[in-house]
């Protein structure tokens, strides 16, 4: 026997509705609609905009405190524009800074090849800062590659600012010191002599490149450099295979002079 039906219009309605069968009610239908209207369901939730809260999200995260953007001298300036509690941040933020700051001077503290004399070699170099790396040129200036290690060593002074760069005219420092022997390059390290590149040939040649330079003072711990390989590795390995040859060669020869001989 079938259900009795409701009497009055709405539920009337609502009983239909019950007695047939219905799926989804955040489905996009008229029926769906005029049963919203009816108030048989709830209103249709709003789907969230996902890529809108992500958004939102970023933003939130990105925010940064205004002080956190300004100067030591600027944050000072605008000390009256903040409330206790941004002070107490700001303090707090301001120590940060400043530690920064002094680390950041401390290492580097250097940044130029600076010439020197005699008698500050002691103090300049070999009593020099714990754990700082001084490299220091001995020089002529009529020597033309002298000249040019200057010159590169002025580049390398600023490009790291952490190790100590100083130059010296060699008869300042070491009496009747031979030519043949410029240019000399010392690197030093709490006191003690780390490396050493003595004359035209050990400090790179007449054609010396920065990066060479740069290569050898790494190669010895003076500098933390970024380059990968050395510069001149494939000259190296020419004039190793130049003399390796010459070797051959000469050995070959001089087992057919012997051969000659024998015979």
């Amino acid at each position: 026997m079938p259900a009795s039906v409701p009497s009055g219009k709405h539920d009337k309605f609502a009983w239909y509705v019950s007695t047939h069968n219905y799926q989804d009610p955040n489905e996009d239908t008229e029926w769906n609609e005029i049963l919203r209207d009816f108030g048989i369901l709830p209103p249709k939730e709003e789907p969230k905009d996902e890529i809108e809260e992500m958004v939102l999200r970023l933003q939130k995260e990105a925010m940064v405190k205004p002080y956190e953007k300004m100067t030591l001298a600027q944050l000072k300036e605008a000390e009256d524009e903040f409330d206790d509690e941004d002070m107490k941040a700001i303090e707090t933020y301001r120590e940060k800074r400043l530690q920064e700051w002094k680390a950041l001077k401390k290492k580097q503290k250097f940044g130029e090849l600076r010439e020197i004399s005699g008698n500050q070699y002691v103090n300049e170099v070999t009593n020099a800062d714990k754990d700082v790396w001084v490299i220091i040129h001995l020089y002529r200036s009529s020597i033309p590659t002298c000249l040019l290690v200057n010159q590169h060593l002025s580049l390398l002074a600023r490009k790291f600012p952490e190790t100590k760069f100083v130059k010296a005219i060699v008869n300042s420092c070491i009496q009747h010191y031979h030519d043949n022997c410029l240019p000399t390059i010392f690197v030093y390290k709490n006191g003690q002599i780390e490396g050493k590149f003595i004359g035209i040939i050990e400090c790179g040649g007449i054609n010396l490149k920065l990066e060479e330079l740069e290569w050898k003072l790494a190669s010895v711990g003076a500098i933390q450099t970024d380059l990968e390989e050395n510069p001149k590795k494939d000259i190296v390995d020419v004039m190793l295979s130049s003399i390796r040859n010459t070797s051959i060669y000469d050995d070959t020869s001089s087992s057919n002079s012997d051969n000659d001989d024998t015979n």
